[in-house]
């Protein structure tokens, strides 16, 4: 099983941007964290990160028939894409949304998600834990629920 992992916009700043309030690990340790659960748990994980909102739609249509699922942390684009929403439905892969900030603390516009009715799951809040947490919980149901695997 491939599970895809995709960052938007600024995760890239990870560990410089703001670390009280995203804290000081960078995307590239997130990412070999996530390489390490994934060889425990029998997964092939593939990472990339945009900041253009037509880039990610293109590596979500680029994943079709190539990942299983996705762990996907949008950033701002979580909160008007629905260019996205769409490219995620449309190549009706699994996905669960992550943040590492709780978006339901912060400000009004950063509390609304236009990816949460279209994903298994949502993880918030938990800092760069919830990717972990957000792969395990998506391989664990895929692997309990075959038929959800594209």
């Amino acid at each position: 099983m491939r599970i895809g992992v995709l960052n938007g916009p600024n995760l890239n700043l990870l560990g410089t941007r703001e670390p009280g309030l995203y804290g000081t690990i960078t995307l590239a340790a997130i990412e070999a964290r996530l390489g390490v659960v994934g060889r425990e748990i029998g997964v092939e994980i593939v990472c990339a990160q945009k900041n253009g909102e037509g880039e990610l739609v293109e590596v979500v249509h680029g994943w079709q028939g190539k990942v299983q699922g996705i762990v996907i942390n949008a950033g701002a684009y979580t909160h008007s894409s629905l260019a996205l929403r769409d490219a995620l439905t449309g190549v009706a892969l699994p996905f669960v949304e992550v943040h590492v900030s709780n978006i339901y603390a912060r400000e009004p516009e950063r509390q609304r998600s236009m990816l949460a009715s279209a994903a298994i799951g949502l993880i918030t809040g938990l800092g760069a834990d919830g990717y972990e947490f957000a792969l395990r919980g998506l391989v664990a149901r895929l692997q309990r629920n075959p038929s959800d695997v594209a």
